[in-house]
């Protein structure tokens, strides 16, 4: 006989069952393990994929651009035009509407909010100046871009994700009608931590938005969206050909970067936008900087050559991350679905697993995992202002460690969320 869901388990199978749980976790406790599952950080078996790119600078190395430019000296605001044209050829934009920054695409979200709060975009009341700004997010979502928000007093304001994107009647309603709608959050392929890929309705409906206010923008951070799982992953319509189509092209901001491709503190950021916005932003970022790494822009492009060369080189980073995402989906089905315990995504790209536990429980799962040797990123962090009110959103990110730690992992967690959910149920 197989095993029966703990819902239709009697009270006294029950307490049997949560007494050889506490057994599993003492155990476990007694192994001292020290694992850490925080971030989506690269393992180092994919930075050492990148290390032949520290070969392409010899003291003799070109690194005059094609249109005459040193990058090894000042100037040259938005990027090379060799770095344009790469990027642009994995987003599907314009090269001329590209702007290639240092390593850190959150650094280029930063900027924008603060240009807006300074000096205004659109030729509207700089955001400082008003009393109220919002941005919307997709929840669960990604705890970086909340924090952003959260610095700046942002309220935000959590919309529920579908299987095809955020909930779009409610984005619709909100930012067609108030005007202290700024911005939404968007992960659009691979969405952190759920996986999500926007369904092309949603990316048309977002492309279609007609704002109460002339400076709201979509920040459309496509962190993931060549970072699959699968050999023949899905290709959905990108925001630049939605806007084009709708005539909405001041909408959005488009954001990437190879931080998870290359060298996490040395890779190369984009940034895409219109002309008319890119113009306006680039204003101040003159301010902000003379010039960004083109050195590091060079060295990519020599490294990778164009978009073909990238995603040959993010085959290999598939082939290291398949085994670690199968280890821990194959746990939670072995373990968990038996009895009937949590929900799970089965994500075809991007760095997490996004796991519900039954309500109440996502905090005390994940104290019972660190008390046990492993530290998972904080309940609550995928919810703004870390405020998940159902309690029960984990984001498993399964990257950096190796498969065999994995499974010593997903094996604590596994115990970690019975014993939570148990708990719950013995009376």
């Amino acid at each position: 006989m197989g095993i029966k869901p703990i819902c239709e388990q009697s009270q006294a199978e029950l307490q049997a069952l949560l007494q050889e749980t506490k057994e599993a976790y003492a155990a476990f406790q007694a192994k001292k393990l020290t694992l850490n599952m925080a971030r989506g950080k690269p393992a180092p078996a994919q930075l050492d994929l990148t290390m032949p790119m520290l070969d392409t600078l010899r003291s003799d190395a070109n690194l005059i651009s094609e249109t005459g430019d040193d990058c090894r000296n000042y100037g040259v605001l938005a990027g090379i035009s060799e770095a344009k044209k790469l990027f642009a050829s994995l987003i599907g934009a314009k090269a001329e509407e590209m702007f290639i920054g240092g390593n850190s695409s959150l650094e280029l979200m930063f900027a924008c909010i603060q240009i807006a709060y300074v000096k205004g975009i659109a030729g509207c009341t700089p955001w400082s100046k008003l009393d109220k700004v919002k941005f919307l997010c997709p929840v669960p979502g990604y705890d970086r871009h909340f924090g952003l928000t959260e610095y700046f007093g942002v309220e935000m304001i959590p919309v529920p994700m579908s299987e095809d994107g955020p909930d779009m009647d409610m984005v619709q309603k909100y930012v067609e009608s108030d005007a202290s709608v700024k911005g939404i959050w968007c992960v659009p392929i691979y969405s952190n931590p759920g996986g999500v890929v926007y369904s092309d309705e949603t990316v048309r409906r977002f492309a279609a938005l007609k704002p109460a206010a002339k400076d709201f923008r979509i920040f459309w951070d496509n962190a993931y969206c060549i970072h699959h799982l699968v050999e023949n992953p899905k290709q959905p319509l990108t925001i630049n050909a939605a806007c084009e189509e709708s005539g909405n092209l001041n909408i959005f901001y488009q954001f990437m970067s190879t931080s998870k491709i290359t060298f996490s503190g040395g890779g190369v950021a984009a940034f895409n936008t219109s002309a008319e916005n890119l113009a306006e932003l680039s204003k101040s970022l003159g301010v902000q900087t003379i010039g960004f790494d083109k050195v590091n822009q060079m060295r990519h492009v020599m490294f990778f050559g164009d978009a073909a060369g990238v995603k040959a080189h993010m085959e290999k980073h598939r082939q290291i991350l398949k085994p670690k995402f199968d280890a821990v989906l194959n746990a939670l089905e072995t373990e968990l679905k038996p009895l009937g315990i949590g929900e799970w995504t089965h994500p075809q790209g991007g760095y997490f697993v996004s796991f519900n536990a039954p309500n109440g429980c996502a905090k005390r799962v994940v104290q019972l995992c660190k008390e046990g040797g492993v530290t998972l990123t904080g309940a609550g962090a995928t919810f703004p202002y870390k405020n998940d009110p159902d309690d029960r959103n984990i984001r498993i990110a399964p990257t950096y460690p190796s498969v065999d730690e994995l499974k010593q992992a997903m094996e604590l967690f596994c115990i970690c969320v019975k014993y939570a959910a148990l708990e719950q149920l013995v009376k």
